[in-house]
Formats: structure tokens, sequence, C-alpha cells
């Protein structure tokens, strides 16, 4: 089968196999690569958990997800996961780009956000969506290495759906994903 068309990114450029963004997220050029046992420092643990070649994931495959994370590490190891189970993936750099790549791509199914990123943190960015009357019940699932006491209260306070602390077990986050989207296919 052909690879997964490239994704928008808040920057106007694409992931995706080889389409590369200039940032070193997909580009297939000395960017970060999945080494068992070495997630790079970007938190990301697991990525053998691609599906087999002829395994389609009904509930994953053609959603567009949006990934709101600064360190493009983390980007590239992630997209590389939900790419290989059929998701459409998108990403910014940070809070009030998330916002704006959401409103261009209002189908968005779900978000994976960030804690910690310049200008609008993931709280903000989170708080800020939740009050857009058209993603209320867009399923956020907040990502981060922020695992002191009270951070998933704090996120979930915000208006996240779920939260996966980092280094992200990738089985683990597949299966709150599906959760997550298993619900709005239903409902």
């Amino acid at each position: 089968p052909a690879p997964p068309a490239p994704a928008e990114t808040a920057a106007g450029g694409a992931t995706g196999s080889g389409a590369g963004n200039g940032a070193g997220a997909g580009n297939g050029a000395g960017g970060p690569e999945a080494v068992p046992g070495d997630n790079g420092g970007a938190g990301i643990g697991g990525l053998l958990s691609e599906p087999p070649a002829d395994f389609t994931d009904t509930i994953l495959a053609g959603r567009k997800v949006l990934i709101v994370d600064d360190d493009v590490r983390n980007v590239f190891a992630l997209t590389s996961v939900l790419e290989g189970y059929g998701m459409e993936v998108f990403y910014a750099e940070d809070g009030q780009a998330g916002i704006d790549l959401l409103h261009r791509n209002p189908d968005v199914a779900l978000v994976l956000m960030d804690v910690m990123m310049p200008g609008l943190d993931g709280y903000a960015t989170t708080a800020a969506i939740r009050e857009m009357p058209q993603f209320a019940d867009l399923p956020i699932i907040v990502i981060t290495a922020k695992v002191m006491k009270g951070d998933r209260e704090r996120s979930l306070a915000a208006g996240a759906s779920d939260y996966v602390p980092k280094p992200v077990d990738v089985d683990r986050l597949l299966e709150v994903m599906r959760v997550w989207l298993g619900r709005s296919v239903i409902g």
C-alpha cells in the first residue's frame, strides 16, 4: 500500500513518511530512529508496538490526530507509531499554533497535548480549546513528564479527557486513544 499522505503542520509543512518539515520530524535524513531500549531522550518508549503489515485498526485507521508538542523528537516518535496504525497526523509546536490548526482542520478526532511548552502551555491550551463549542467534546489526552502529585488532577481540571505520563508506554497510549475515539464513533 502507498504511504499515508503528508499532513499539515502549524508551520505549513508536513509530516509523513519521508515528507519532512525542515525540523527533523519524519525527514528520514539524520532524524531520530527507533532503537529498542533507547528513546533518545524523547520520553516515548515501546516503539516496537507497530501492527503487522496486514492489520487494520478500525478505531484508529483513517482518523486525524493533532500532536501539540515543542519537542520534535516526541513528534517524530509518535508520528511514526500513529501513521503505522493508519492515522493522519498533524502537529503544532505550541498551544496557539495548535488552536490555529484546529480551526483549519475541525475534523481532527483527537489531540495529544504536551504540558510544558513556550507561550500557551498545555493547561492553558486545553482550557482554551474547551471554551470553543465546536471542540467541547474533542478528546484531549495530556502526555507529560510532569508526574508530580496533583498533575493529573490539574490536567483534568483544565479540560483534558485523559492523562498519560512520560516516558510513554505506547500500548497504553493506544489503548487510551481507542477508548476515547471509540466513544466518539458510538456517540
